[in-house]
């Protein structure tokens, strides 16, 4: 379940491009959503935007309790 302080939004991407990413984050072990945060963050950076981390979700599965 996607934390709280997260936004939610629809995102249409041409399917080579969700092809590519998927690729790259499985290269990366990542989601292709955690990916394509991270090509983000850095595009951004790459314009002199910097964009506070925030607090990072936990890797890993959950404790079983949870």
């Amino acid at each position: 379940m996607a934390s709280p302080k997260k936004k939610a939004f629809a995102l249409r991407l041409d399917p080579a491009v969700h092809a590519a990413i998927e690729r790259l984050a499985a290269d990366e072990l990542r989601s292709a959503n955690a990916e394509i945060e991270i090509l983000l963050r850095e595009a951004l950076k790459a314009r002199g935007i910097t964009v506070d981390r925030g607090s990072r979700a936990k890797r890993g599965r959950p404790p079983k309790g949870e």
